[in-house]
């Protein structure tokens, strides 16, 4: 595993604390839980991409299925 470090103005960093506290995890925890839900994420240029093939062709697969 790999180690950064980046600087978080004074106000985000007591957002993580608290909020790390409230899930009773570390803030590297929950940063690395962030971190990983942004990467599972379809990116929304293919989501919008398949939303607009499926609407524009709702009709076809109809007659298909």
């Amino acid at each position: 595993m790999n180690t950064i470090t980046i600087q978080v103005p004074d106000e985000c960093l007591v957002k993580l604390q608290q909020t790390a506290s409230r899930l009773g995890v570390s803030i590297e925890e929950l940063v690395l839980m962030g971190i990983e839900q942004l990467l599972n994420q379809p990116e929304a240029s293919f989501q919008d991409a398949m939303d607009y093939v499926l609407k524009k062709n709702a009709e076809l697969y109809k007659r298909l299925a």
